[in-house]
């Protein structure tokens, strides 16, 4: 008796002509619907070498001052035949971003073609995250059979749920399976996967659901086509990819066997090596005294091209259809809109909710876990002046668009009342932090005290001074701000 998640079906492995028929069959589809497993969503990312390919110029060198042969190389070969650095960089680059634009703290695991490509990857993310690098030494790390005792050190704080770092791990095959870590919520591919159950194994480490720690959802940002390929797969989580009928008889004994094999089964993608091995000489030189062999110095077995530029030319969106069986592309602000409608089924509904300064945390933890980024969205809506809120409203109801400097001129109106009950110092206060939100929008109120400590607000003393001097004290400092960013909202 034997339970998997990933039954084999190649040449020298096979689990179904071992084990016969599945006695039960569980897919990951039905683990999503049933609220077992965390739904993904699919971010099929495209470089510019992975779109067009890449070929070298003219009598190019690599790092080592070898030629390059002038050939045709697509994402196939990027890091089995040919290294480019620019390449790796773009990804690099791109993921940073995404973490910036959502989790800068969401569990990463980046899956590159060795051990080798890892260890570049993580220089290039350590780069990237200088800032957090410098407050969390473990922020990137690389995780592969090289690294020994510290690398499983790493690993076991990254899987523990309770610590912040390591945030990002590099990897080539080391962590596809048997590591259980509850809150990954980014599984990056940096390199091709063509078999499909080394794939199911790769995005199962993004299906944990910590629903008590925010982990409600997960990303499958995928830089090679893998993702897509598989999942438009009509086989990937269907039937078993071999079925065995027997029939037998009133006895017992077997009468007749069937074996059906779906068509549409994926091998697994060949391998792609650089054949380095010398020509063997047939000429028979031996004079019988022997000689000495020296080996020459071992090549490295695929070439290095470190110049050259390499930019992201496309992001898609993919999302399973409303059968939950095919991922369909989807445009992020009809995803947002959607996402939204989810959560809030009116518009009063999240207006109370994003109204309130506690409530609205959880507003934006929400959209966050769904991989919603104000910033993205309001790039792509082409909506920049837009308060996050009239955004998300007009894209779930088509409500009209306020800039803040409307939303902040309404709220100066309808706040007269708890203007004149202060001295001229608050009121500056306040209309200073109406002026933040017009260049920074609400987010800004979230650290109100260290708000106060920077220009223009210093001048007016330290944040339990500005709160005690010009506002009676801390209680009433805050209910004067939470009032006003109730009025930003009625």
């Amino acid at each position: 008796f034997r339970t998997t998640a990933t039954p084999l079906r190649e040449e020298s492995r096979d689990s179904y002509d071992y084990f016969g028929n599945p006695l039960y069959t569980y897919s990951l589809r039905q683990g999503i619907e049933d609220g077992f497993l965390a739904p993904y969503r699919v971010h099929r990312v495209i470089t510019s070498v992975d779109a067009a390919g890449w070929r070298p110029s003219k009598d190019e060198r690599d790092r080592f001052g070898r030629p390059v042969p002038d050939e045709e190389y697509q994402t196939k070969d990027f890091e089995r035949v040919i290294a480019l650095r620019a390449r790796t960089k773009a990804i690099a680059r791109h993921l940073a971003d995404f973490l910036k634009g959502t989790d800068r703290f969401a569990k990463t695991i980046v899956f590159c073609v060795d051990q080798e490509h890892a260890a570049e990857m993580r220089q290039e993310l350590l780069n990237l995250n200088s800032d957090l690098v410098k407050q969390y030494p473990d922020y990137v790390c690389r995780v592969t059979a090289d690294e020994g005792v510290i690398g499983l050190t790493h690993l076991a704080h990254f899987q523990d749920v309770d610590k912040p770092t390591p945030v990002i791990l590099t990897t080539s095959q080391l962590l596809t399976t048997g590591v259980d870590a509850e809150m990954v919520k980014n599984v990056v591919l940096a390199r091709v996967v063509g078999s499909r159950a080394e794939f199911k194994q790769i995005i199962g480490r993004g299906t944990r659901l910590r629903v008590d720690y925010g982990k409600e959802y997960f990303n499958i940002i995928d830089f090679t086509g893998t993702a897509t390929r598989h999942f438009a797969d009509p086989d990937f989580d269907g039937d078993p990819a071999r079925i065995e009928e027997v029939t037998i008889d009133e006895a017992g004994d077997t009468v007749d066997t069937v074996i059906e094999t779906p068509p549409g089964i994926e091998q697994a993608v060949a391998d792609y090596t650089i054949d380095t091995a010398a020509n063997d000489d047939d000429d028979d030189d031996d004079d019988g005294q022997g000689e000495i062999i020296t080996e020459p110095p071992e090549e490295p077995r695929k070439f290095y091209v470190d110049g050259g530029n390499v930019e992201i030319i496309g992001h898609l969106v993919y999302d399973l259809d409303t059968d939950g069986k095919k991922l369909q592309v989807v445009k992020y602000t009809e995803y947002s809109g959607r996402t939204v409608r989810t959560l809030y089924p009116t518009r009063n509904a999240l207006q109370s909710a994003w109204a309130n300064p506690d409530t609205r945390a959880e507003v934006l933890r929400e959209l966050t876990e769904r991989g919603i980024s104000f910033k993205e969205l309001a790039a792509s809506a082409d909506q920049p002046d837009a308060d996050p809120f009239d955004l998300l409203c007009h894209l779930a109801w088509n409500a009209p668009l306020l800039t803040r400097r409307q939303r902040a001129e309404q709220a100066r109106k309808a706040t007269q009342g708890l203007f004149s009950q202060y001295g001229d110092s608050a009121r500056e206060i306040l209309t200073l932090l109406l002026e933040k939100y017009v260049e920074r929008g609400i987010v800004q109120f979230n650290a109100l005290s260290e708000l106060m400590k920077v220009q223009p607000f210093d001048r007016f003393g330290s944040p339990s001074e500005i709160a005690s001097r010009h506002f009676g004290g801390i209680k009433p400092f805050k209910e004067a701000v939470s009032r006003l960013q109730t009025a930003l909202y009625q």
